[in-house]
């Protein structure tokens, strides 16, 4: 397929921009995939109860101990594509949403020294409770503030620069506190209401996840993801259920970037307007190349390590020694 570098209308080939476009969500696809499980880990250790919640709160922390702040490489990777790539969108993201992206930042860093903390710090049992529920405070509220970003930009609630004047609520706190961005981020048991919202507060993503030819052949295959999940737990098949989970999170996620394509900011900002100069993006693929060789192996290491089981064999006995 011919790969053009600037400029995009229909039956074009694709772009530099829109293959850039891709890497970052495919980015933003691994971290809510390895980071979203991190952080429903703290979500189980804040609603562990009964007698085996020490130990369930042990085995969450010995799961996502080794690997959890490689897993934030994903989001690293997608701020800073999006800042070389497409400056204009990170600047307008920076500017109207920064409330919520400010206080995910804290959120996350907030939630790695409290883990430690919890795991490593603690001397007494008070301290060992105080990081252990600031933890998993944490683990809540960011994922949550995630998805409020998510939905004020699927609302089309970012949009254009703010006017000289314009009053602070109504220029950078309305745009994410939208009743469709707030129901958004409650996802179990809101998926209703949200799609009754979308009709007025995002018009264009309900448009395409309900008339594009791609449509119904998504919402059946991520049906089947969650379906899959659910059977796989049920037959204690984890492995399978982890697969199909992740498989479910990837399609939602694709179906609402594929929903507001060719924008990466709607109603105005599209992917090959917001992008950077050819040169530009050339470079940074260049980059992204080179990077690829030393990330995705130490990665793949990293995991091999702390996440392969290893058949262990019982100690044997000694013999006993002649007399």
């Amino acid at each position: 397929m011919p790969v053009k570098s600037r400029g995009r209308g229909k039956g074009d080939a694709v772009t530099l921009a829109d293959l850039l476009a891709g890497v970052i969500f495919a980015a933003l696809n691994a971290y809510a995939v390895l980071a979203g499980a991190d952080f429903g880990g703290g979500v189980w250790a804040l609603l562990a109860r009964g007698p085996r919640k020490e130990r369930q709160r042990d085995l969450i922390a010995h799961a996502i101990g080794p690997v959890w702040e490689a897993n934030h490489v994903w989001l690293i990777l997608a701020i800073v594509l999006l800042f070389t790539g497409f400056p204009a969108a990170f600047a307008r993201l920076g500017m109207v949403l920064h409330i919520p992206l400010s206080l995910v930042l804290i959120g996350i860093v907030l939630r790695g020294s409290a883990f430690t903390f919890w795991r490593y710090g603690g001397e007494t049992d008070a301290e060992q409770r105080h990081w252990g529920v600031t933890f998993a405070a944490a683990s809540l509220i960011t994922p949550l503030l995630l998805g409020v970003t998510v939905g004020a930009v699927a609302a089309d609630a970012v949009s254009g620069p703010r006017a000289p004047g314009t009053p602070f609520f109504t220029g950078y706190v309305a745009p994410w506190l939208t009743p469709f961005a707030l129901s958004g981020a409650a996802l179990f048991g809101a998926a209703l209401v949200v799609l009754v919202l979308s009709g007025s507060g995002a018009p264009r993503v309900r448009a395409g996840l309900i008339l594009a030819p791609w449509a119904a052949p998504l919402h059946l295959v991520t049906a089947a993801a969650a379906v899959a999940a659910l059977v796989a737990l049920w037959r204690r098949r984890y492995g399978a259920a982890r697969v199909a989970a992740a498989a479910q999170v990837s399609l939602i996620l694709w179906g609402w970037g594929l929903s507001q394509y060719p924008y990466i900011l709607p109603p105005d900002l599209t992917v090959a307007g917001a992008a950077a100069p050819a040169a530009t993006l050339r470079l940074l693929f260049g980059a992204l190349a080179l990077g690829a060789v030393a990330l995705l192996p130490s990665l793949y290491y990293l995991f091999r390590v702390f996440k392969t089981r290893t058949a262990v064999a019982p100690p044997t006995t000694p013999p006993t020694p002649p007399r």
